[in-house]
């Protein structure tokens, strides 16, 4: 079992900037990608960025350039820091980590947090 406790959403005019943060504890030696996700209402979940297993990052093409994730190994917790904020960014954000044991694959997802970009 993996524990995510997000943090960090809130109301931000455009052109602003929030930093989002993931906490995970639990059984967390088995990570193999970790990172952040977002669904807008009446649309699918997507993924914005994550860290792979190699310790690359995968960026969607909508956040390139604006949104950069980052880590704290001693922490076990990986941010979001989010600038040049757009009304499209406007969704509630998950943090997920995905678990491979025994060639299973197992994904974990926090609880969400807002994030609304709105003059």
């Amino acid at each position: 079992q993996v524990q995510l406790v997000e943090s960090g959403g809130g109301l931000v005019q455009p052109g602003g900037s929030l930093r989002l943060s993931c906490a995970a504890s639990g059984s967390i030696f088995s990570i193999n990608t970790m990172g952040w996700y977002r669904q807008a209402p009446g649309k699918q979940r997507e993924l914005v960025a994550r860290f792979t297993s190699g310790g690359r990052t995968n960026y969607a093409d909508s956040v390139k350039g604006r949104f950069t994730i980052s880590g704290d190994n001693a922490k076990n917790t990986v941010y979001l820091q989010m600038n040049s904020l757009k009304p499209e960014d406007t969704a509630v954000y998950y943090c997920n980590v995905h678990i491979v044991l025994l060639s299973t694959g197992y994904d974990y997802w926090g609880q969400g947090t807002q994030v609304t970009v709105s003059s």
